[in-house]
């Protein structure tokens, strides 16, 4: 099945690299404003293909997404000297109505997967572009806290010995500062985590989990700090779902979605646990949450819509 990726910078680039290494593409094609960083991407990426996985990766235009079953956003301007956030957002809102619009002209069947930061915000906006063009709300998925979560797992089975495939943890919220941490329903394995560390006889205090919070809160800043940017975990993050959405594999992953109501909250686009499958979000799964952690997502969906608010008040 063929993927579309718009926008090769680092994110969008290395995404197609990712997909290449994990055979979720027959082909991608990768689209950029710049022509020509579309083009060097393709071509050293190809140059990995005997390494791993017969792929076909090219440059292309928006005709070539005329077959494509998911298209990739990665694209949006950065923020410039003297420029607001929401002056950014305004931008980026720009953007993204012109890749949806000029993507549904030409294939009206895909699924857009949205990476662009902030992803809650951009994905919320894409939404209703894409639904105005009649693109159903289950087309259009945010990458979300996919890799908040994926950083939860790594740190919990590192600290537990446990390959992190098998630790079933989540973040949801926003995928930023006031994401939730699930601690109360945390299982490795199906053995409840409190369980499994008396068994195994593993220290585990609240020293431990606050480390372990300020690992996934904070950990985009300190990758940034160290090399400006972070790419290849939002990569396998978007490699995942394309697989998932190929092969209608149905697996279970906290993507950022549009949400009638949300603890209260009406209106918002943040991260739940929801199955992804070939006809792109089934819908969002039921979770067990503690008094604390209802009250932290009710708070990460208010700052969500407080910020969408902030976006609608000045179209």
């Amino acid at each position: 099945m063929k993927v579309g990726i718009i926008g090769s910078g680092l994110v969008g680039a290395t995404s197609a690299y990712a997909i290449m290494m994990r055979k979720a593409a027959s082909d991608i094609v990768l689209i950029d404003a710049n022509e020509m960083r579309a083009v060097a991407e393709a071509q050293d990426i190809m140059h990995a293909v005997p390494f791993a996985a017969a792929t076909d990766i090219y440059p292309g235009t928006y005709e070539d997404l005329h077959d494509a079953r998911v298209v990739v956003i990665s694209a949006g301007a950065s923020q410039k000297p003297g420029e607001t956030r929401l002056m950014l957002m305004e931008k980026n809102a720009a953007i993204m109505r012109d890749i949806i619009t000029k993507t549904v002209a030409v294939n009206p069947d895909v699924i857009f997967l949205v990476a662009t930061n902030p992803v809650d915000i951009i994905t919320h906006i894409c939404m209703h572009v894409a639904t105005d063009l009649g693109i159903p709300k289950s087309w259009v998925i945010g990458s979300g806290t996919t890799l908040d979560t994926a950083r939860f797992r790594s740190l919990l089975g590192r600290h537990l010995g446990v390959d992190p495939q098998h630790v079933h943890a989540y973040v949801v919220g926003e995928h930023g500062d006031s994401e939730v941490l699930c601690w109360s329903n945390v299982d490795i394995g199906g053995v409840p985590l409190d369980d499994f560390i008396a068994f195994r006889n593993i220290p585990f205090g609240q020293d431990v989990k606050n480390n372990m919070d300020d690992g996934v809160r904070n950990a985009a800043y300190k990758i940034i700090e160290g090399k400006g940017s972070t790419y290849y975990g939002v990569a396998g993050a978007i490699a995942k779902l394309v697989e998932v959405i190929n092969r209608d594999n149905r697996a279970v992953l906290t993507v950022s979605v549009f949400h009638e109501e949300v603890e209260g909250v009406r209106n918002v686009t943040l991260s739940l646990p929801h199955l992804i499958g070939g006809q792109g979000d089934l819908g969002m799964l039921p979770m067990r949450l503690n008094v604390r952690e209802k009250q932290l997502l009710k708070r990460s969906a208010e700052i969500i819509r407080s910020k969408i608010e902030e976006y609608e008040n000045r179209k």
